[in-house]
């Protein structure tokens, strides 16, 4: 049985590939670096991250994206013995633009080292890549009409302004012929995230629309040729959950189909998970998928009939089981590369923001800008994955001035985290403190619940946090002590979310839990991380 979310935590925009026996999906990691991260399965049900292909310079370079901006809905695919990726880097949110840059990668190996970009085009975002069976490869994305009203947090429906397509010349590495759109969307609107693929003489194109809120959807349509005119589906939606609001998947939308080795059908989607009270997705957009059937007017449905999406669904395998990972999972840094889970943000230059070989056992961050930074931030991160978590780390950390802060965070972005570090107070000495953005947009005010802090010991200290559902607990300890601390008051965890603060469609990504640290006197403090542990409550 698959039991969804596949991919729990932020993971969205699940573009699926198989070759073979084995599935791919690509999924957006936005200003997280490396970009793309692509999981492996044989049976649908159990997934392991293999890569992130957007690992260097030359392919990369998020420094100055805006938070929610850079690699938006990669879309993977196999043709010719090449893997092709192709994906939006985001340079712009705020305000009537996105300066969308499309590119194209391919390697011969997922695992394999990918291809420097080729640039394609900037006419909208979430591109995706044809194959068709004559040898011709076609690419598609939304086209933004910058002329509208439509900024982050407020979509309006005319900047979604219908799916480009334009033939892909492989040998020329461009694109060639006219551009056509060929999809204005139905009445729902926001229409992006477009994925072509043929049956039976038939072009299928499925799209994302109603925003990536709790109005999402797959939307579906065809055509006897590629360019057109497509009809719309009977029922408009494949995938939704927008008229279901006690379902337990919302958010449902922005997949692609696959077909089993026996032709099975398949559609993958995003959804969100919403905490009750205020329907707060603290796991940002997870992967899903969902078992469908052709019927005999050609058209693809769920399994059920219905599209709302499921939480349990068959596996093309039938009886197999879901293999659950260890409840705790513990890192003591003594490899020489960072642990697979986690990741840092923006800058492609990582080795002046940490290191694993300047002091061996410990994962060494050297302070740079401010926390929430778009620039240098040293902060690395692991993806919450349980509504329900705690993580410790032991930090060494000698503060010479308040400039200096070093510690353990609950990261959204700038406007959205909880912080609490080690620094030093002019008079207090070394102390514990707490800082807090708690969805202040767009002033990305701090407020600091500790004041002026608690003072601390010198040496090494343990800190730890406990997430359940919607509340945040900090905690303290000198190094190996018996006993834990809790610092400061329960603080609102569900603010770390998708719609916390700025609210629905104001931000795209997901909580992390991790290590940070800044100096912003200039003289880049480090900070020695000696363990980090992450375990489900």
């Amino acid at each position: 049985m698959i039991i969804n979310p596949i991919l729990p935590g932020f993971n969205p925009d699940p573009s699926i590939c198989r070759v073979g026996e084995d599935y791919f999906i690509a999924t957006s990691t936005f200003e997280w670096y490396p970009g793309v991260q692509i999981h492996h399965s044989r049976d649908l049900v159990n997934w392991r991250l293999v890569c992130r292909p957007l690992n260097r310079a030359s392919q990369l370079d998020m420094r100055g994206n805006p938070d929610s901006c850079g690699i938006w809905a990669p879309c993977l695919s196999y043709s010719g013995g090449l893997f092709w990726l192709v994906y939006t880097d985001v340079k712009r949110f705020d305000g009537n633009f996105k300066d969308a840059h499309n590119y194209i990668v391919t390697a011969s190996s997922v695992m394999g080292e990918w291809c420097d970009p080729v640039y394609v085009n900037s006419s909208g975002f979430d591109p995706s890549l044809f194959h068709d069976d004559d040898g011709r490869k076609w690419f598609v994305n939304m086209q933004w009409n910058h002329r509208t009203e439509s900024y982050g947090g407020a979509p309006r429906h005319p900047a979604f302004d219908g799916i480009l397509l334009q033939e892909w010349d492989a040998q020329k590495k461009q694109l060639v012929g006219p551009v056509k759109n060929i999809f204005p969307g139905s009445a729902l609107g926001l229409v992006e995230g477009p994925h072509l693929f043929k049956r039976n003489g038939w072009y299928y194109l499925t799209t994302a629309e109603g925003g990536t809120g709790y109005d999402h959807a797959v939307t579906m349509a065809r055509a006897r040729t590629i360019d057109g005119p497509y009809e719309l589906h009977p029922d408009i939606h494949l995938i939704t959950s927008k008229d279901h609001p006690e379902a337990v998947l919302q958010r449902a939308g922005h997949g692609q189909y696959v077909e089993t080795p026996d032709g099975t059908p398949y559609h993958t989607h995003l959804c969100g998970r919403p905490l009750p009270p205020r329907r707060r997705c603290t796991l940002g957009r997870e992967t899903a998928i969902q078992k469908c059937v052709w019927r005999d007017d050609g058209w693809l449905y769920l399994e059920d009939g219905d599209p709302v999406p499921s939480v349990e669904v068959p596996a093309p395998g039938g009886d197999v089981a879901r293999v659950e990972g260890p409840a705790l999972i513990a890192h003591d840094f003594n490899g020489p590369e960072l642990p697979v889970e986690f990741q840092w943000l923006r800058s492609p230059v990582p080795e002046r923001l940490f290191s694993l070989s300047a002091r061996p056992g410990f994962l060494r961050l050297l302070g740079r800008e401010g926390i929430g930074s778009w620039f240098e931030q040293s902060l690395v991160a692991r993806r919450q994955e349980h509504h329900r978590f705690r993580a410790e780390t032991s930090l060494e950390f000698s503060p010479d001035t308040y400039q200096q802060v070093a510690g353990l965070t609950h990261y959204y972005n700038r406007y959205k985290f909880h912080a609490l570090g080690v620094t030093l107070h002019e008079k207090r000495g070394r102390v514990i403190t707490i800082l807090s953005c708690p969805g202040d947009y767009p002033n990305g005010r701090l407020s600091f619940p500790l004041d002026s802090g608690i003072a601390v010991p010198e040496g090494r200290l343990d800190l730890a946090m406990e997430i359940r559902d919607n509340d945040l607990q900090f905690f303290w300890r000198p190094a190996g002590a018996a006993d834990w601390k809790p610092v400061g008051p329960v603080l609102d965890a569900g603010v770390v979310s998708d719609e916390g603060g700025r609210g629905e469609h104001g931000s795209f990504t997901g909580a992390f839990a991790g290590m940070f640290a800044f100096d912003t006197s200039g003289r880049a403090e480090p900070a020695d991380f000696s363990r980090f542990a992450y375990e489900r409550l």
